[in-house]
């Protein structure tokens, strides 16, 4: 109980502090997941050591549950916060980044990790696939608040925005081909990686979000045409949305969290208009309350004295893959790329591709599935990195493509 004492006081208040220091922190080199990371390290046995999450079973487990959580609320706010039919007008692009980008950001990243690090080719395309994906929580904190919509095009954060809702659903495959080649042993494995993963796990949830989502929209104005429902209630709407996909699309067996997405974006076009502007402040209200957590927690269970066992090889892997893992990828897709065909833009887009939830998530499962604990190492200490360096840039890179922008200056 002492334990449970000490993380709502620490949570409540460090989420408090951000409420009110929103502004300022907004516009600094600080963001609110690199500080809940500090959060946990100072709460957990590398820092004052009062909390033990050794103690509450498996803290691996325990971090892959509640990174799926937050990954359904902030893939919902994502769905929320586009613009009405946003990713059918720019199906192109996002077919380009998901279908070439993300598949050559996995070779590159598990490439890289196979030869600067001891580990075998499909252990290290399994980390290239948990750390391909854009994350959409630590994105948020990019192409949202004040600092992002004055100094960044539109066109670039509602871009990042859908690629990082849309293709943490869609590493699931690309995880899941080295599990299968690595555990499978009945020589089926490329028919169970299309017909089980892709057309069930990966179609079916589309087609399950996608139903949840429409009939949940449609029932909501149901509801407000006979005036069942208040507008507040609107907040608890899209957050059981969320948990009911999640679990429904978990029973079934499929990707849950495409499935989010797919709801989210399903019901947006259904009720839409002026409950989602009303609705908007306050669903990033709640994917901050449902953020810090999961940071707070990666912070406690961060394993220091394996990611300080890599030594120079851990930094040179983590250094290639936040410079070539992404950046080249974009550039060479550039001019296919019609919101970021710009060199200045294109070069954001290329350096902000974070890797965050999304990563620990494919990590920790990726780990319990094969039982080798090297993919959670190398993976989890990538997202450290990225926490720190996209977070750390974000702000002051906004601001100086915003001067130069303002300037009426290429370069």
């Amino acid at each position: 109980m002492q334990h449970l004492n000490i993380v709502l006081a620490s949570l409540g208040g460090l989420i408090f502090i951000l409420g009110l220091l929103s502004s300022p922190i907004d516009r600094s080199w600080l963001s609110p997941p690199l500080l809940a990371f500090i959060l946990g390290v100072m709460l957990g046995p590398e820092g004052f050591a009062w909390l033990a999450p050794s103690s509450w079973g498996n803290p691996e487990l325990l971090l892959e549950e509640t990174a799926r959580l937050t990954l359904g609320i902030s893939l919902m706010g994502i769905a929320l916060r586009l613009p009405p039919k946003y990713p059918v007008r720019q199906w192109k692009a996002l077919v380009i980044l998901l279908g070439i980008g993300m598949p050559a950001m996995w070779l590159i990243s598990g490439l890289l990790s196979f030869w600067v690090m001891p580990l075998p080719l499909l252990v290290a395309l399994l980390v290239g696939a948990s750390v391909c994906a854009t994350d959409p929580v630590i994105a948020s904190s990019i192409v949202t608040g004040g600092v992002a919509k004055k100094n960044l095009p539109g066109g670039f954060r509602h871009l990042l925005s859908s690629e990082s809702g849309a293709n943490d659903g869609l590493a699931y495959p690309l995880v899941f081909l080295p599990i299968l080649l690595l555990s499978t042993t009945t020589g089926n494995v490329w028919g169970e990686w299309v017909l089980k993963v892709w057309l069930w796990e990966v179609g079916g949830s589309i087609v399950i979000g996608a139903l949840l989502g429409w009939l949940s929209g449609r029932a909501l104005k149901w509801a407000e045409a006979r005036q069942y429902v208040d507008q507040p209630s609107f907040l608890s709407v899209t957050l059981s949305l969320t948990i009911l996909v999640l679990g429904v699309g978990k029973l079934f067996g499929t990707d849950s969290i495409l499935a989010v997405f797919a709801a989210g974006l399903f019901f947006d076009q259904v009720v839409g208009g002026k409950e989602r502007s009303e609705e908007n402040n306050v669903q990033e209200a709640v994917n901050m309350f449902f953020t810090i957590p999961v940071f707070v927690l990666f912070g406690l269970i961060a394993p220091w004295a394996e990611w300080l066992a890599l030594g120079w090889p851990g930094l040179a892997l983590i250094t290639l893959i936040l410079l070539l893992r992404r950046l080249p990828v974009i550039l060479l897709l550039r001019p296919m790329l019609e919101p970021v065909r710009e060199w200045r833009i294109a070069l954001m887009m290329g350096w902000f591709g974070p890797i965050g939830v999304s990563a620990l998530f494919y990590a920790a499962l990726s780990s319990r599935h094969t039982g080798n604990h090297d993919i959670w190492i190398v993976s989890s200490l990538v997202v450290f990195a990225s926490i720190i360096m996209h977070g750390v840039t974000a702000a002051p890179l906004a601001k100086r493509y915003g001067r130069i922008a303002d300037s009426g200056h290429d370069y």
